[in-house]
């Protein structure tokens, strides 16, 4: 059975798509390069949406991207206006996404882990030497 999607999601990943266009297409400032959109989260009266990001730059970059994208926040609007047709359009809030980070943090703990344990086992396995 199809998982069903309500109008607010459908919203939010139209603004996802739009904005992700926009930024790469139309966004002439130079501090907001290398970003992906990763998520938009809309409250339920479409009033804010709150806009994830990730910087190929990592987070060292990110007051900068951040303050790009804000002062690009009223043009990022009006076009996304011209783009999307709802009644309510969205102010923009951006915020770093850091779940990617954070999951190759963890991926590299579990990696590390296996590491030490197969050499443990391997350790366990091996007969002492005799001299």
């Amino acid at each position: 059975m199809p998982k069903e999607y309500s109008r607010g999601q459908r919203v939010a990943e139209q603004i996802r798509r739009e904005l992700a266009e926009l930024v790469r297409l139309e966004l002439k400032d130079p501090r907001v390069g290398f970003i992906s959109l990763t998520d938009v989260e809309l409250t339920p009266d479409y009033a804010h949406a709150k806009v994830f990001f990730t910087a190929m730059v990592g987070a060292d970059g990110v007051p900068e991207i951040l303050e790009g994208l804000r002062r690009a926040g009223g043009f990022l609007r009006r076009e996304l206006g011209k783009r999307v047709r709802i009644h309510t359009l969205p102010e923009l809030h951006f915020h770093y996404d850091r779940s990617i980070e954070e999951g190759s943090r963890l991926s590299q703990l579990i990696d590390q882990t296996v590491q030490d344990d197969e050499a443990r086992t391997s350790a366990q396995d091996d007969p002492p030497a005799d001299g």
